[in-house]
């Protein structure tokens, strides 16, 4: 079980979670018609869980789609299961397996006590494996978590574990070990095996694994630096690999602003930097938005998985709370974190959750999972004529194909997207279109090569490109997708963004007619056979806030003005050089003490975008706990968001914080933050306020480290009836001295 109190922590005050006694903006977005049978609306787990967190998905060679998840009760009141197994054939309805661990498949290495958390799943060289956390090993005395590993025919289970981890406890010299949590398996264009894994303390690693996925090859590389990321998440889009990480506290109920955040390299041990070029494993720590909350119902939005379906449109499912109902248990028990489903848009190269929209709450459509064929995908004769019936043990009814099937409906005329199984050391050749003008794409497992070729006339090929496909067992999965003017093929074992070979032509002068499609082989074997008109992109990110006309401007040239309140004031704060000079003292506003001083003013009614320019240099590497300084959005010392440049531990970051009460008549309270980006000693800051449909006050945070481009991220919400100020805040530490430099105050009416 995961109680409230995290096992991991990004903090940024004194603590990160506090315990005492005594979007703005959000993106504008079309819902989907509440069609029955067309649409899905979060939470996906609702109907089966409360809480199904760290999901982890994957198709299965029968045909159905599973999720995995952590070891929480799936409902209040009920005994927490070790790990859990779901499944669903269109992703609106679904059947719970069970639990992925019981007392007689327990690895024999975790210690009773231990948790078995965070799994993730793959198939590799012809059988499931399951990758997952185990929080304290019997090998160490202490808190020595490693990654486990087991293996298994059926995604259902029953799951065998290895005799020892696949990624064992990581020692420090005196005595503590890293964190070793969270791990992905990948598999990269090459075909070779990865495991990234890792968490706050001791950062993301990444480890060649051999090719069955069951053992470490070589030495791992550190890829994200520690105190930033965890939950890893690889996936390959045009070449790049893309290293996805969550960030901030899991687990802080509804103060909660776990997020993730991306990077990409050309190698799948990176550098992975993001779309500013700033690393991921650099004390001013990289990446690029691709979830997070947005002012709606949920909050804290991350540890996620990425999926394709038959249309080609990517999806991220993840797990968030609502803060409206955070805990699963009252008055303060496990985090409520079901799981989530939405789309995943590339724009200009980065995933984002609904084009940078976030989670969704009302009806959105469902991952497109039938056929324009019409028949089962799952027995592929039920769609082509010439194709006789077989078994297999994980793939259930197939096809076999003896020369050439064709499917009963023609594939869409202009572009098609198609998806089968075949069998790793088969042949058979895919063709789309129709004589004289075709594509033909050849998985050839006997002489280990994946073919796409553009051909006219009989037998002219125009345009051809060749992968090298690794050798191995079991099933694997190829995609074809032409449309336009070029023709995409990719090989993968798992289908889950992660090819092991790629191949791609281009045809102009023509377009693909209406054809069946054809299947030639000889006695290959096939199976999940679907087509689909490829899902049309969206490439136009949803708009983020930007200023109009200007409000008023504080300066600070002749001092503090009237408007302004100080709370708690201290001595050295200055007017100077038109600055508002404030020196970092250990003082800060978290918790029962309430020491940090705080500058505030009232707000004017509506909506509207504050900005500061902030220096602050907190330089790079050391440890400079927890020195910060920004914006506040302040309603009592008990309830406020708070946005700072701020070190913590030797990371640099931008939090945007959230103190308030646990829940409704509980008087202790409860702290922690999203992270929104990385600082430069001297940035912007921007909060923009609007309500969302419940008449909330939504504040969201923006940050620009050149005064020119702007990176939006979370959000926070306010009570319709609270009246909270805006404010300048400092403190957390005074060594080594710094001084924070406030240059004005800008508030805009936002542009319309």
């Amino acid at each position: 079980m995961r109680p409230i109190t995290p096992r991991r922590t990004l903090a940024s005050g004194v603590a990160a979670l506090v315990l005492m006694t005594g979007p703005g903006l959000t993106a504008p977005v079309t819902a989907a018609p509440e069609e029955e049978g067309t649409t899905y609306t979060n939470a996906v787990s609702e109907s089966f869980a409360d809480t199904y967190a760290d999901p982890a998905v994957i198709q299965g060679k029968d045909g159905w789609w599973y999720a995995y998840a952590t070891a929480d009760p799936l409902r209040a009141g009920d005994e927490p299961g070790v790990g859990h197994i779901a499944r669903t054939r269109d992703w609106a309805s679904w059947d719970y397996v069970g639990t992925i661990f019981d007392e007689t498949n327990r690895p024999s290495w975790a210690e009773s006590s231990a948790g078995l958390w965070a799994p993730d799943i793959r198939y590799v060289d012809g059988q499931y494996v399951l990758y997952f956390t185990v929080t304290d090993t019997t090998l160490n005395p202490g808190e020595d978590s490693a990654i486990g590993v087991a293996t298994a025919d059926d995604p259902g289970g029953p799951w065998v574990p290895a005799d020892e981890p696949v990624v064992p406890p990581r020692s420090l010299d005196d005595g503590r070990f890293l964190w070793t949590f969270d791990p992905a398996g990948f598999t990269s264009t090459d075909g070779r095996q990865w495991l990234y894994y890792g968490s706050y303390f001791g950062g993301l690693q990444v480890t060649e694994v051999s090719a069955d996925g069951l053992t470490p090859i070589g030495e791992p590389t550190q890829v994200a630096i520690g105190d930033r990321y965890e939950g890893a998440y690889v996936v390959e889009h045009d070449g790049w690999y893309y290293l996805m990480g969550s960030s901030a506290n899991c687990c802080a109920g509804p103060a909660t602003g776990y997020s993730v955040f991306a990077g990409r390299s050309r190698d799948p041990r990176g550098p992975f930097l993001d779309a500013e070029g700033l690393d991921l494993n650099a004390s001013v720590t990289g990446g690029t938005t691709v979830l997070t909350q947005n002012g709606n119902s949920w909050v804290g939005a991350g540890h996620h998985a990425v999926l394709t379906d038959a249309a080609g449109q990517d999806f991220v499912v993840y797990h968030a709370i609502d803060k409206d109902e955070p805990w699963l248990t009252d008055p303060f028990g496990i985090n409520r974190r079901p799981m989530l489903l939405d789309r995943l848009d590339w724009i200009d190269g980065w995933p984002r959750t609904r084009a940078g929209a976030g989670p969704s709450e009302g009806p959105q459509p469902l991952p497109v999972t039938d056929s324009v064929l019409g028949g089962d995908p799952a027995d592929p004769t039920t769609g082509f004529d010439g194709m006789r019936q077989g078994q297999d043990p994980q793939g259930g009814s197939i096809g076999v194909v003896d020369g050439t099937a064709a499917s009963g409906v023609a594939a869409p005329a202009g572009g098609a997207r198609v998806r089968l199984d075949v069998r790793a050391e088969d042949t058979v050749t895919l063709t789309l279109g129709e004589h004289p003008k075709r594509v033909r794409v050849t998985y050839d497992g006997g002489a280990g090569e994946l073919r796409t070729a553009v051909v006219m006339g009989a037998r002219k090929v125009v345009e051809e490109s060749v992968a090298p496909l690794p050798a191995g067992q079991g099933w694997r999965t190829l995609t074809v997708e032409a449309a336009g003017r070029t023709a995409d093929a990719q090989v993968s074992a798992s289908d889950l963004n992660d090819p092991m070979a790629v191949t791609g032509t281009s045809f102009p002068g023509f377009s693909l007619r209406a054809a069946p499609v054809l299947l030639t082989g000889d006695g290959a074997r096939v199976d999940n056979v679907g087509v689909q008109t490829p899902a049309e992109p969206v490439t136009q990110a949803v708009p983020d806030p930007e200023p109009g006309e200007v409000l008023f401007r504080d300066t600070f040239d002749g001092g503090v003005a009237p408007s302004w309140e100080w709370v708690r004031p201290e001595e050295g704060i200055r007017a100077e050089g038109g600055d508002l000079v404030w020196p970092l003292r250990s003082v800060d506003a978290v918790g029962g003490a309430n020491t940090g001083a705080l500058l505030l003013r009232d707000m004017p009614d509506g909506d509207w975008i504050a900005e500061t320019e902030l220096t602050l240099d907190l330089g790079e590497d050391t440890v400079r706990n927890y020195q910060q300084a920004g914006l506040i959005v302040h309603e009592d010392d008990d309830d406020f968001a708070r946005l700072g440049s701020v070190a913590i531990w030797n990371t640099r970051t931008v939090e945007f914080g959230r103190e308030l009460a646990v829940a409704e008549g509980d008087e202790r309270t409860i702290y922690a933050g999203a992270i929104i980006g990385a600082p430069a000693p001297t940035m912007s800051m921007r909060i923009a306020h609007t309500t969302n449909a419940e008449g909330e006050h939504v504040y969201r945070a923006g940050i620009s480290r050149d005064g020119t481009s702007w990176a939006w991220g979370a959000a926070w919400t306010f009570p319709g009836d609270a009246d909270p100020r805006l404010g300048l805040y400092a403190g957390g530490g005074a060594e080594p001295p710094v001084d924070a430099r406030f240059h004005e105050l800008t508030v805009y009416e936002p542009a319309p």
